[in-house]
């Protein structure tokens, strides 16, 4: 049920969508733009490993330790965090667990299907590396939480599924089309549109305007970060760089 089986491009909100179409599908792009997803594109860009891992807490910093990674500070930290910027300088072969409840943790909820972070940064080469794994492409927009931890669907993420979708063809579904519209009528005035929605305005609040427009960047990054497994499997998944074939 909900599969939107009969459909190569198709779109469906957070865990439930990767639960719902992860079986049909040959490759899943997650779609997190004003945290996750844009902080993996510019940390990978700049060479560094990111292991995405669901919540900051003891664990956490015990993985840390076990993989020999920095862990995350909050975002208004002074270290590395979800906040784009903060990665801005991030040196090559660094090692980083970054714990998000949204794009992080859903990059470990897709099993054997081949897993991509995508972002508005990186939407056209995202597109292009998903179409080598097959026809059948699954784009996820991550979304935010309500304070009862209910999925909030957020514009920012709608707009950045609808970007990378734009730039592919074949059978889409409703829900990849209404992506695609979203991102079409958003696109003339991207970094306003995000600085005025929901997401954008917290984080403008909080201090990050910077972080907006580091996201509200299209095509800016030839960088597609990639999960790959475990080797050995004690050191958890991790998003390197995919290579182009």
């Amino acid at each position: 049920m909900f599969s939107q089986r009969g459909f190569d491009l198709v779109c469906e909100w957070g865990a439930q969508g990767i639960q719902s179409l992860a079986s049909d599908s040959d490759v899943i792009v997650i779609v997190d733009v004003l945290s996750f997803c844009t902080a993996a594109n510019i940390a990978v860009g700049r060479g560094a490993i990111i292991y995405p891992y669901r919540y900051k807490d003891e664990t956490a910093e015990a993985f840390a330790r076990l993989v020999g990674a920095e862990i995350a500070s909050s975002r208004s930290g002074s270290g590395y965090s979800l906040s784009p910027q903060s990665l801005a300088k991030i040196s090559g072969g660094t090692k980083v667990v970054l714990p998000s409840p949204n794009g992080a943790t859903l990059m470990q909820l897709a099993g054997s299907t081949p897993t991509l972070a995508g972002c508005l940064r990186n939407a056209r080469v995202v597109a292009t590396a998903a179409r080598q794994y097959g026809k059948r492409i699954a784009v996820i927009p991550a979304g935010e939480r309500w304070p009862d931890g209910s999925l909030r669907p957020a514009f920012e993420d709608l707009i950045g599924a609808g970007a990378i979708l734009s730039y592919l063809q074949g059978n889409m579904s409703p829900n990849a089309i209404a992506a695609v519209a979203a991102f079409q009528a958003a696109s003339p005035n991207l970094e306003a549109m995000l600085k005025q929605c929901g997401s954008g305005v917290e984080l403008i609040e909080r201090g990050f305007e910077k972080d907006i427009e580091l996201a509200a960047e299209l095509d800016v990054s030839e960088c597609v970060p990639v999960l790959e497994g475990p080797d050995p499997p004690e050191e958890g998944l991790r998003l390197v760089p995919w290579s182009w074939r």
